[in-house]
């Protein structure tokens, strides 16, 4: 996560010059038609994810914001992390009928430029709020099973609180710059919204940021604290062996998830910031473009997998949430329930 003021300001800076920047077209320096993406390619597998992950994810966290604020009134702190983590995926999840339909016509925008430009505000919002958030949960995880004793006077709701709303005040104000952008207005005839551009020298150290910064480092913070969770859980005494199972099991399947979700996505940022610096390889630049779209529109579509799947992979597996269900589904009428 962040490490000060000096990385704040220059996320938020770097933010501003690749908003200004990031709707260039990859027509700009090879003629008209020479790179222009494959916009019907993976289009069919992109709507049929957007609709899977809205049909799990939309009920799945309005239970979990639930829930988990009935943690959050009892004094949890993790119960702070996993509310903010559900009503983030929550608003997200409310903006893919928009991205379905955008997709489905052939990625033409039908709406008002403020909408696309409000509808990528939300999506790479949620997507960098929730990476920092699941390192949040992983280091509260660990600090509470390594040091369990150490960590009672150090766990405070307050503070939980506090490190939420600067997580999602940084990221935030970071992409404000989208609204200053000209996406979702008519070019060519066509209305894009959010499309990958032309790198630029700003554009490529962007993305270089955002692979160190939003990637590399919360990844290496989900690796270590989920690692000394499983060693410290192996070597206790206290717990019975299905409970470790249980633990391990959760700590490996939080660091897969994120790789599954965000390590693609991110990875084609670092190869697209690579291929800047050789200009000498004009058309194998164009090439490279054509050719990692559909790529490129998939792994952006992979990360929104982790909006469905964190309420069951967090909040279902804390005894104090599932407790909480299942006396809720014991007030259920048995004609119900089924």
């Amino acid at each position: 996560m962040s490490s000060g003021t000096d990385l704040e300001s220059d996320w938020s800076s770097l933010s501003a010059d690749v908003m200004v920047t990031g709707s260039l077209s990859l027509t700009n320096s090879t003629g008209p038609m020479a790179c222009r993406p494959p916009y019907d390619e993976g289009r069919l597998p992109l709507v049929l994810l957007y609709s899977a992950v809205l049909m799990v994810g939309l009920p799945a966290n309005l239970l979990t914001v639930y829930l988990t604020w009935l943690q959050v009134s009892r004094k949890n702190v993790l119960g702070v992390y996993l509310w903010s983590l559900s009503l983030c995926d929550l608003t997200y999840l409310c903006t893919l009928p928009l991205w379905t339909r955008y997709v489905s016509a052939g990625h033409s925008w039908p709406w008002s430029s403020a909408a696309c430009k409000l509808t990528g505000y939300i999506f790479f919002n949620n997507m960098y709020i929730s990476i920092f958030l699941l390192c949040c949960i992983s280091c509260d995880r660990y600090v509470a099973v390594v040091y369990s004793v150490e960590s009672r006077g150090l766990r405070r709701q307050r503070l939980a609180t506090l490190i939420a709303v600067a997580i999602v005040l940084l990221v935030a104000v970071g992409h404000v710059p989208v609204f200053t952008m000209r996406e979702g207005d008519a070019a060519e005839g066509d209305r894009r919204c959010f499309e990958p551009s032309q790198s630029g020298a700003t554009v490529t150290g962007f993305n270089y940021a955002r692979f160190a910064v939003g990637f590399l480092v919360p990844l290496l913070v989900l690796l270590g604290t989920n690692c000394g969770i499983m060693v410290n859980v192996r070597r206790s005494t206290g717990l019975r062996r299905e409970q470790k199972v249980r633990v391990c099991w959760l700590a490996v399947a939080v660091v897969l998830l994120f790789l599954v979700c965000f390590a693609p996505y991110h990875v084609i940022l670092l190869v697209r910031a690579v291929m800047f610096h050789f200009p000498q390889l004009e058309d194998g630049t164009c090439l490279f473009e054509r050719t990692m779209y559909t790529p490129y529109t998939i792994s952006l579509g992979l990360s929104t997998v982790n909006s469905a799947i964190n309420p069951i992979l967090y909040v279902l597996s804390s005894d104090n949430i599932r407790k909480e269900l299942s006396r809720g589904l014991l007030r259920v009428p048995k004609g119900l329930r089924g």
